[in-house]
């Protein structure tokens, strides 16, 4: 891997998010340990944003669709410097700005408040097609869950996005195959989900969302292409780096106890 700057980010970016979920007693560290690879080349490497300037007008906006997700967005933004990393320990405690779900009002650097799955997508799409109208330079970037592909809505945008050839928008899906009942195809499939984007007139890239090197390329290749939005169907394992949370629906929504917490932490290369 070219990444190994990356690679340690996104450990430090685990053991966050395994604190955060613990200290609240609540919260969802599966699918955020799937997403931390890619959220991490996203906030430390892809995107154009500056922690000391927020609000920058030009600078690249990322959605968390999956908004119960929001731990490893927390966390992203905490390493950048957007809030003390401290602070996570703070998670959906009464009075915390870190709530549930992220809330753009409160939180630094989160660019939509999302929580009601699909809705986070759609509002990417206005988003791309308003710096479109606009002549802003600054890129959308989203993340959606595989179980979140069973909503109706996503698929309008998917629609919308592609009309309106929003090339200056990408969205990731984070393809775990799990989801809060179990598997994806045992639950509702959406099976073949590149055939289906391919058909609605996107550019469909497929990756491993925990290999750093075909992330960036994917990232990089959404970011040349022309005349379309370009999905990138990330292949990755729920709970990611943690053994007894790897591929294991029940921890989509349950915080570890505390030896579980020290446990985690621990394999994650972190002391407790």
């Amino acid at each position: 891997m070219k990444y190994p700057e990356l690679k340690e980010i996104a450990q430090r970016i685990r053991i966050d998010i395994i604190r955060a979920v613990h200290a609240a007693g609540s919260g969802h560290p599966g699918g955020s340990l799937s997403a931390a690879d890619i959220v991490t080349a996203l906030y430390f490497r892809e995107m154009n944003i500056d922690p000391k300037n927020p609000k920058m007008l030009t600078r690249d906006k990322f959605i968390l669709s999956k908004g119960h997700a929001n731990p490893v967005l927390y966390s992203a933004l905490a390493e950048k410097g957007f809030f003390p990393v401290e602070e996570l320990l703070t998670l959906r405690k009464i009075g915390s700005k870190l709530q549930g779900h992220p809330d753009m009002k409160k939180v630094p650097g989160v660019e939509m408040s999302t929580g009601s799955l699909g809705q986070g997508f759609s509002a990417s799409v206005g988003m791309a097609l308003a710096n479109r109208m606009d002549d802003n330079e600054g890129r959308i970037y989203v993340l959606l869950g595989d179980g979140e592909m069973q909503e109706g809505i996503v698929w309008e945008a998917a629609m919308a996005a592609a009309h309106y050839g929003l090339d200056n928008m990408t969205a990731i899906l984070d393809w775990n195959g799990l989801q809060i009942d179990g598997r994806n195809e045992e639950v509702m499939t959406v099976a073949p989900v590149d055939e289906k984007f391919r058909s609605f007139g996107w550019n469909v890239l497929y990756i491993d969302g925990h290999n750093f090197d075909e992330i960036v390329e994917a990232l990089n290749t959404a970011r040349h292409t022309e005349g379309k939005p370009t999905v990138i169907i990330a292949k990755t394992i729920k709970g990611k780096g943690v053994s007894f949370m790897e591929d294991n629906a029940g921890w989509h929504g349950k915080a570890p106890n505390d030896e579980e917490a020290k446990r985690a932490v621990e394999e994650l290369g972190g002391e407790w």
